[in-house]
């Protein structure tokens, strides 16, 4: 690892909440100093943005048992080149991470293939049936950041309450995938005169409310840890913030699709917008802007979600739900930027800062002694984007052929560079 001097940058700091000109210095893999004003030599910067690099909680990555959907080495490459430097892999694969040696398999490929930081979740319960629980202890022993059964919702509550008391004795944080499941079941949309117009299958918005109430319920019994992987309607917030006031120990998140589309871009039935919990209305995406604008959610994903051409190209009802975000995530968080709804130390206060502290991880800031986990950006530089060009297998994007701002110019990891304007390293 060398010694390298970044000069001439617009420091984007989310722990100071900061944005000024500065410089950064890097040794031994490491940030060693950084200051404000001019500096010699190194490498110039041209005024564009250093920020800490993004650290994307619940990326979907098909090993085991659906490589060809992604894989840590796509997944890898993809990540390098939107800036995010940490992923927090989601345990729902097609053979779920829900023993100690699945989880080491995950995490030795995930070594082997990426140029980038991986850490994994595991399953809370067996094969995410929510019956029986998982060895939490010899997960936790072997890896495993958080614990989720990711959108597969544990019904029996005796089951989920022996959960969070098991991992409150140790310590482990439990993610949520906040939706009640009578409601949500085989929905395609949100529910309301969009969903009744098109005639689809939808859930109401208080499906979240509820299922949300219902988790935190718990958590005020047991004092466990948690996490809401997604909050998508207002009516949620309240529950959410009551929480918060009251000392539990929560947090919560929000996908980038969520703060930057709405429940009309399903349009036609374009299924590359369908997504889990669906989009919302407009009310709504405004509602979780400004949630995380206030710090009532506490930190914003991609929750990239990669599904290959087959299980998109069908009715719109009958297709699978997700998109992919690991390279489009920092562009689409621009729009949020230059529309004046959030500043970029409030961006990267809730993708890099809170993500590393929530998820017990040393990133997500521009101090001494942090990680020289980092990612250059112009934020003003305008692109077409053409899902063909994303380094994902899978190219189910909602962006496709969007004109979109913010460009990555550098990322690096440990202090070494992992993506260049050049390509991948």
């Amino acid at each position: 690892m060398k010694d390298q001097l970044l000069r001439n940058a617009r420091l984007i700091d989310p722990e100071a909440g900061t944005d000024t000109r500065g410089w950064l210095r890097i040794a031994g893999g490491e940030i060693v100093a950084v200051g404000e004003g001019g500096a010699e030599g190194g490498m110039d910067c041209h005024g564009m943005c250093l920020a800490p690099g993004i650290v994307d909680v619940g990326v979907k990555v098909g090993e085991p048992g659906e490589r060809h959907k992604e894989g840590f080495r796509s997944a890898g490459r993809a990540a390098a080149a939107g800036g995010v430097t940490t992923m927090v892999t989601r345990p729902d694969t097609l053979t779920p991470i829900d023993t100690p040696e699945v989880l080491e398999f995950v995490t030795r490929r995930a070594h082997d293939r990426t140029p980038i930081r991986v850490r994994p979740m595991a399953a809370l319960t067996r094969a995410r049936e929510g019956r029986e629980m998982t060895e939490i202890g010899f997960l936790m022993d072997a890896g495993a950041v958080a614990f989720s059964d990711g959108d597969a919702v544990c019904e029996e509550t005796r089951v989920l309450s022996r959960c969070m008391t098991y991992a409150r004795g140790l310590g482990a944080l439990i993610v949520g995938h906040p939706q009640d499941p009578g409601l949500s079941r085989g929905a395609a949309v949100t529910g309301g005169k969009f969903a009744a117009l098109r005639g689809l299958p939808s859930t109401p918005p208080m499906a979240e409310r509820m299922g949300l109430e219902r988790d935190l319920a718990l958590v005020e019994m047991t004092g466990v840890a948690y996490h809401a992987d997604q909050i998508s309607t207002a009516v949620a917030l309240p529950a959410l913030a009551r929480a918060k006031a009251s000392g539990l120990n929560v947090t919560a998140g929000v996908s980038i699709h969520h703060l930057t589309l709405n429940e009309l871009d399903v349009g036609d039935f374009r299924t590359f917008f369908k997504l889990k919990p669906p989009l919302r209305s407009e009310e709504d995406r405004l509602a979780m802007v400004e949630a995380v604008g206030d710090g009532t959610i506490d930190i914003i994903c991609s929750m990239h979600t990669p599904q290959d051409e087959e299980s998109k190209r069908l009715p719109f009802e009958a297709a699978a739900s997700g998109a992919v975000g690991l390279e489009t995530m920092l562009p689409a968080a621009m729009r949020l930027y230059h529309a004046g709804q959030l500043s970029l130390p409030q961006l990267f206060r809730a993708m890099s800062l809170n993500p590393a502290r929530r998820f017990g991880l040393p990133g997500g800031r521009l101090a001494k002694g942090a990680p020289a986990d980092l990612v250059l950006f112009d934020p003003d530089a305008p692109f077409i984007l053409d899902r063909s060009t994303l380094r994902s297998k899978s190219k189910n994007t909602p962006f496709d052929l969007t004109r979109m701002e913010g460009r990555v110019h550098h990322t690096w990891v440990g202090g070494e560079t992992v993506f260049s304007e050049e390509g991948a390293v």
